[in-house]
């Protein structure tokens, strides 16, 4: 039976193209490139830079591309089995210059004198010579200033890959779908898909590029702010939600109660969290605060007013001593007043886990906080209506989900101390809205940080003993728990055995690392927390969710081992009492990013600030420390650079769909087909 070709050419499959045979189609194939119009939407990752540039205005150890006459005889130089060096002179404008060909001895028969060539190549300024990369002999053609680099897969070539695309432009570049809007292309003045495609394969100068770009980072960015503004409508519309009807009053009382003035920023996140507690749509909204910036009283006033509304909520944290700490602090601020708080982790067993569980069901329980205990089948409420989820982070999905599927689609908030940078909180966590928390309660002192070398360790031990003799605390914080045969830093057993005999009879030293059992892992935080221990050894485990207010020093080991972020996340472990408290770093970088970082530390205490700086050092894949469910690997956009593109499509996309327009008209229609085939979206309008 005859095989009936698509419509269109750019569903015709790459064996369609001339030149493209079994081995290239299976190179192809594993590129994903099936079809003519897979193979155009292949963009390249850089282009080479062939303008013609003047010697004179060209820094030394640049690239570089110029155009010469062949002066001298080329002489070549064997040096070794199949290497070689031939060096020629050119003269290039008004310089005469040396171009050297390694391993290429064939060229000298092309390079005749007088004969025109085009070379590139890393230019010495000092002895005025080029060592050639690429070259072209003869008079340059013109449109050859860019060539484009893609990665390729299988034995494709870079040459033959151009020839396949620039064959596949021709044939079908004219068929590709403008999906922007009319409007978006005239109000920012981006080119057609058709003009762009061309452009960002081929460009004829660097003008061009930019433009092409431009409009390919704008769409890749709207089209995934469209996908998130509609999973935001969806979460806030299509499930329904709980109208929490709190009493103003008794809420503005319970403020006025508290022995503290609540910042600016808090203010404000209350402000933005109670208009969406009376909002009859579900809230789903991150609180993004610093260390020490007073996350805890906004929930509590959030758990407060749903609780004058008659409705119960609960609190996960990530472990048992902060699920404890968070019992202590708000049963504190909320006994005057009569609510029943109950906390839920492992350790409560038996008749008292039975009661606890009889009271909630009934709804004599207004706030039940505790662990992944709270997701046990066993714990039913009577009233759910707002579920609090401490380091959001700490959490997976299914676990969170469960936690909200006790209530019928309760208020949802998720907390997190770690900083993250607009530019990413827009784009992870772009289904939520998000409030922020940037400014520190009055009277906190700043954390003083200082860099030193590791050689200054005893001077660092003799300034962390003058805090002890005061009756502080300390912490000490390394990256690995044991001796590595690859990895030459300081470890948690040895540096625990060092200071513990440094110490002996004058101060008690404890031992952290994630290889404890949990129940271990609990007893040394106790014992720190209620000052039985006086310094810490430790790896990251105690990153998150640590209150002691008494610990006033920490020093961290191979410090240039640890991201911008966990530093300063580690350093919040400190601070958070009325004395001054002090951070070490002790480190030898040998990069200039490990130098830039440890620099930084010492310059700022705002998270918001250093988190910016480590997205620009790291990268968006990396923030987080792994790839990131929600931050999409982009054909041309970069986060970093590209944040206000991001921050326009945000807004387009919001509009967009909230519009009525925006479901019915034709020219939306490629829009909302991309939706759909993101499976996002049905075919139906959200209502």
């Amino acid at each position: 039976m005859e095989q009936q070709l698509p419509d269109t050419a750019i569903d015709l499959p790459v064996t369609a193209l001339k030149g493209v045979g079994k081995t290239a189609a299976e190179s192809l194939a594993e590129m994903d490139i099936k079809t003519v119009g897979d193979l155009i939407m292949t963009f390249p990752y850089r282009h080479e830079d062939f303008q013609l540039k003047d010697l004179a205005d060209t820094p030394h150890n640049e690239r570089v591309t110029v155009e010469g006459r062949v002066e001298s005889e080329p002489a070549v130089l064997y040096l070794g089995r199949k290497k070689s060096r031939t060096q020629v002179r050119l003269l290039v404008g008004r310089h005469l210059i040396k171009a050297v060909f390694f391993n290429q001895p064939y060229i000298k028969n092309k390079l005749a004198l007088g004969a025109v060539v085009t070379v590139t190549g890393k230019w010495d300024r000092g002895r005025q010579v080029i060592t050639v990369t690429s070259h072209t002999i003869g008079p340059r053609t013109e449109g050859q200033d860019f060539e484009p680099v893609y990665s390729l897969k299988g034995s494709m070539q870079m040459r033959t890959f151009r020839k396949l695309m620039r064959q596949a432009l021709d044939l079908a570049k004219t068929e590709m779908e403008d999906c922007l809007p009319r409007r978006f292309l005239d109000g920012y003045q981006l080119e057609s898909i058709q003009q762009a495609l061309e452009w960002v394969h081929f460009p004829p100068d660097g003008e061009a590029l930019k433009k092409a770009r431009r409009r390919f980072v704008y769409e890749e960015l709207l089209l995934f702010q469209l996908k998130m503004q509609v999973l935001k409508k969806r979460n806030r519309e299509a499930e329904g939600g709980t109208f929490v009807n709190y009493n103003n009053e008794e809420l503005r009382r319970f403020i006025t109660s508290l022995p503290f003035e609540l910042t600016n920023a808090q203010k404000r996140a209350v402000n933005e969290i109670c208009r969406d507690l009376k909002d009859p749509c579900r809230m789903n909204r991150l609180l993004q605060g610093d260390v020490g910036s007073g996350k805890t009283v906004v929930a509590a006033i959030a758990i407060f007013a749903a609780a004058t509304a008659g409705m119960q909520s609960a609190l996960m944290a990530p472990t048992e001593i902060l699920a404890e700490q968070h019992a202590q602090t708000i049963d504190g601020w909320f006994r005057p007043f009569g609510l029943n708080i109950a906390l839920l982790t492992g350790s409560v067993k038996g008749s008292r886990r039975k009661e606890l569980l009889r009271q909630l069901e009934a709804g004599e329980i207004d706030l039940l906080i505790g662990t992944h205990a709270l997701i046990q089948p066993e714990v039913k409420f009577r009233g759910l209506g707002l579920v609090i989820t401490d380091e959001q982070h700490r959490f997976g999905v299914d676990q969170r989900r469960v936690l909200r599927d006790k209530g019928y689609n309760p208020d949802t908030l998720f907390m997190t101390a770690t900083p993250i940078p607009r530019t990413l909180a827009i784009s992870a966590f772009g289904e939520m809205d998000i409030s922020v928390i940037d400014e520190m309660p009055a009277g906190r002192k700043e954390i003083q940080t200082f860099w030193t070398k590791k050689e200054l360790f005893g001077k660092v031990v003799q300034r962390m003993e003058q805090e002890l003799r005061a009756g502080r605390q300390a912490y000490v914080i390394c990256p690995l728990i044991e001796e590595s045969d690859k990895l030459d830093y300081q470890n948690a057993v040895e540096l625990y055995g060092q200071l513990s005999e440094i110490f002996r009879g004058r101060y008690t030293v404890g031992l952290m690392h994630g290889r404890l059992h949990p129940d271990e892992k609990e007893e040394v935080m106790r014992r720190f927390s209620e000052g039985e221990i006086s310094v810490l050894v430790s790896t990251t485990v105690v990153e998150v969710g640590v209150n002691v207010p008494n610990a006033t020093f920490m020093l961290i080991y191979d410090a240039e081992r640890f991201g911008l972020a966990q530093l300063h996340q580690l350093r919040g472990r400190v601070g958070r009492g009325s004395e001054q408290s002090y951070c070490v770093l002790l480190a030898d970088p040998k990069t200039e990013d490990g130098k830039e970082r440890m620099s930084s530390m010492t310059e700022t205490n705002d998270g918001f600030v250093l988190a910016e700086k480590d997205l620009k050092l790291r990268g968006p894949g990396d923030f987080f420390g792994r790839k990131q469910s929600g931050i999409p690997e982009f054909r041309m956009a970069d986060l970093v650079h590209d944040y206000r593109a991001l921050e326009t499509a945000r807004k387009d996309a919001e509009k967009l769909v909230n519009s009525d327009e925006f479901w019915t008209e034709e020219e939306t229609a490629c829009l909302r087909s991309h939706l759909e085939a993101s499976g996002v979206l049905t075919a139906e309008r959200l209502d």
